[in-house]
């Protein structure tokens, strides 16, 4: 359970966390997108509206943002509707990837001109931020015993090469940032079925694999236990206290107030 905000320390700035459970990724976009235009005018406002991270795990669809490469999507999209998966063009940064069942979504909605990272970065940063991103899922994967870290010039998360092979994309990652307020996030598979990314070339990035925590311990994992093992390493990469909350409480207390 995530510590109500009073129980943190003073000096840390707050982020209310919501899990989503389920969700079409259309949804999940949308409800993103209200709560970075509410954290955007609270502060044009003088207000002070906590950060938002939305947890969620999708249905199977294939995400590509604006400077994508469709010729990465190895199926049709009447192809892939035919598997049970949709395609969705969507504002963030990066490539190709999938999303759906056994993955661990993490939305943070963050107003990076109010973070203050412990070793002295700007928050307003956008590398630093994506590496603190990197560091609380590598963290995560330590938890559980498994090795992984950033590589340099490739934004995600990395298993570490070993006798099994080369490095093995563990967790994808890319956001969209309005006036320093960040959406969109990071994709940590634990139990995903990875044959879905058969169908694309992840990434772009053709010559290199990608793995889950499942695939590496040689069975299913607790994804409840990754949940907040990970939350928990994103509100310290962060700087931020957590308490939890009900989609309802952030529609009326964030994107109504």
């Amino acid at each position: 359970m995530l510590p109500p905000v009073e129980e943190t320390p003073a000096a840390l700035d707050g982020a209310v966390v919501c899990d989503l459970g389920r969700m079409e990724y259309q949804e999940a976009w949308d409800l993103q997108r209200r709560l970075q235009s509410a954290l955007i005018a609270a502060r044009r406002a003088g207000a002070h509206t906590p950060h938002s991270i939305l947890l969620v795990e999708h249905l199977p669809v294939f995400t590509i943002g604006p400077a994508g490469d469709d010729g990465n999507i190895l199926l049709s999209e009447a192809a892939l509707r035919e598997r049970g998966a949709t395609l969705v063009r969507t504002d963030r940064g990066g490539d190709v990837t999938f999303h759906g069942p056994g993955q661990i979504v993490a939305y943070p909605i963050i107003d990076l001109e109010r973070i203050r990272y412990t070793d002295g970065s700007r928050g307003t940063d956008i590398h630093r931020y994506l590496r603190a991103l990197e560091e609380a899922v590598a963290a995560t994967c330590a938890e559980f015993g498994v090795n992984a870290g950033r590589i340099d010039g490739r934004t995600g998360v990395w298993v570490a090469a070993d006798e099994r092979g080369p490095e093995r994309k563990i967790c994808a990652m890319g956001i969209r940032c309005s006036r320093w307020v960040t959406m969109h996030g990071l994709a940590l598979n634990v139990n995903t079925d990875l044959s879905w990314f058969d169908n694309i070339i992840p990434c772009g990035i053709a010559d290199r694999d990608v793995t889950s925590l499942a695939a590496e311990l040689g069975g299913a994992v607790d994804a409840g236990t990754v949940r907040d093992r990970l939350i928990g390493h994103l509100l310290g990469a962060l700087g931020l206290a957590g308490a939890g909350a009900t989609r309802e409480e952030l529609e009326v207390n964030i994107v109504g107030a």
